[in-house]
């Protein structure tokens, strides 16, 4: 990857990055982003996959951020994660009250 197409790239993520912060999921993504390794690794303190399925959690909430997703849609997509994800989740007051 060229240096140009680099610096394209992360520009477009800053881009998506604000569109996701200034949308009606802000506050939850700020809640997630509060969360320390220790707040996950309470959850199943053995499973490494803990932080993969926040990273995916934190995806989910962004880009239904940006898209207004409904929160019914969003809790959906949270469940999909399974029981880790939900559990995460739940962490975060303004999504434990959509689950």
């Amino acid at each position: 990857m060229s240096l140009d197409a680099f610096r394209q790239k992360v520009q477009r993520r800053i881009h998506e990055d604000r569109i996701a912060f200034e949308g009606i999921y802000k506050d939850e993504i700020k809640g997630l982003l509060g969360l320390s390794k220790e707040d996950i690794d309470a959850i199943t303190p053995d499973d490494t996959t803990d932080l993969e399925t926040y990273d995916k959690l934190i995806t989910i909430v962004k880009e239904a951020s940006a898209a207004n997703l409904a929160q019914a849609d969003l809790v959906n997509q949270i469940k999909k994660l399974g029981d880790i994800g939900v559990k995460i989740a739940k962490m975060v007051p303004g999504i434990s009250n959509l689950l």
